[in-house]
């Protein structure tokens, strides 16, 4: 799973990468703008994983992991006519979501050069700037399909893209998500190479001072209106990251923090993209895989590697709760809780799967 995190300049946005990430990225008021984005790949706790190594005792424990990235904040302006340069452009579209971080923090320098947090007005004009950019890209491709077509080169494939790409401009010009648009299969599968910023799904981390966390229910509640949004407290939550866990636990008590910033993005990002885990054990590895909700058995073994999926038999597999809940694998077996699944089953989240296959 890839996250882009993104945002005005001054957001805070280098702060929440740090908080996710436990890096030491710098961020001050002075920080000049980065040629690069910032990216690091972090674990999703998962207990159910430490539980399954105490089990298995396995060589190898392998948990899910999150990619962040964290691009350069931008600012809206008549003079800004693109929001990411051409190379930041191709990896934020990589990503499977955006995060929008909103700044909710005073802080003298900055409210000195942008004026006091608003962070209503600052989604607002994240989010048009995120349709102009999709904006230019239709508008491009469809004068390329008006030229084909002046020429006599149009296909049956190009007509449809033509017809849902009609359907994007209509609807970004209105400053809607393309992720509002009701398409066709047909439509979805032209577009899909595309892959509009709008499109993605999108979720907000408003970022607020310590003395106005917890004390945002009313903003929480405007934003949720239209998409999921959580709440950091994002420099003190920076340092967080950087003690010891019972330390942390301390001081996240004390503000009333009951996860830390990364799990609960992760828990916020699991929902909004619809994934599940299920999990492989052995005395080899103990690891979490990702899938979507709705992924088939093959689907599964498809990613543990392409050569299970494409000589799949059959999933033998037994659920972490009844592991759990029983004690042991024999326990199952004796009770007839193993199963083995078709290509057409449906992983449920806790699935733990062994695939049988022949290539």
């Amino acid at each position: 799973m890839k996250i882009g995190i993104i945002g005005l300049e001054k957001s805070g946005k280098t702060t929440i990468f740090n908080a996710l990430t436990a890096s030491d990225v710098q961020t001050n008021a002075y920080a000049s703008s980065r040629p690069e984005p910032n990216m690091a790949v972090v674990a999703v706790a998962d207990p159910r994983v430490d539980r399954l190594k105490e089990m298995y005792q396995p060589r190898k424990t392998t948990y899910a992991t999150i990619e962040c990235v964290d691009f350069v904040g931008f600012s809206s302006g008549e003079d800004k006519k693109e929001i990411f340069t051409a190379s930041e452009l191709a990896l934020v579209k990589t990503a499977d979501a955006l995060a929008l971080v909103l700044r909710n923090f005073h802080d003298e320098i900055v409210d000195g050069i942008l004026g006091p947090p608003d962070p209503l007005a600052d989604l607002e004009t994240i989010i048009t700037e995120l349709v102009l950019s999709d904006l230019i890209l239709a508008e491009n491709r469809l004068e390329r399909i008006e030229h084909y077509v002046k020429r006599g080169a149009s296909t049956p494939e190009m007509e449809i893209e033509k017809k849902a790409l009609l359907k994007v401009r209509e609807t970004l010009e209105k400053n809607a998500l393309i992720s509002s648009l009701d398409l066709s299969p047909d439509e979805v599968r032209q577009l899909r190479g595309f892959r509009f910023l709008t499109e993605k799904p999108l979720m907000v981390i408003v970022n607020s001072d310590e003395e106005r966390f917890n004390h945002s229910r009313d903003l929480l509640a405007a934003i949720q209106c239209t998409m999921p949004a959580v709440e950091f407290a994002g420099r003190f939550e920076m340092e967080l990251s950087r003690l010891s866990p019972d330390d942390a636990r301390e001081f996240m008590e004390d503000m009333g923090i009951e996860t830390s910033a990364r799990d609960r993005l992760t828990m916020l990002a699991y929902r909004l993209l619809g994934y599940i885990t299920f999990f492989t054990v052995g005395p080899d590895e103990v690891k979490a895989w990702t899938v979507m909700k709705g992924d088939t058995a093959v689907d599964a073994a498809g990613a543990i590697h392409s050569d299970l999926a494409r000589g799949f038999i059959r999933a033998e597999c037994f659920s972490y709760d009844d592991l759990i809940r029983h004690g042991s694998e024999k326990a199952l077996k004796d009770k007839g809780l193993f199963r083995l699944e078709g290509k057409s089953y449906l992983v449920q989240d806790g699935d733990i799967m062994s695939i049988r296959f022949s290539v």
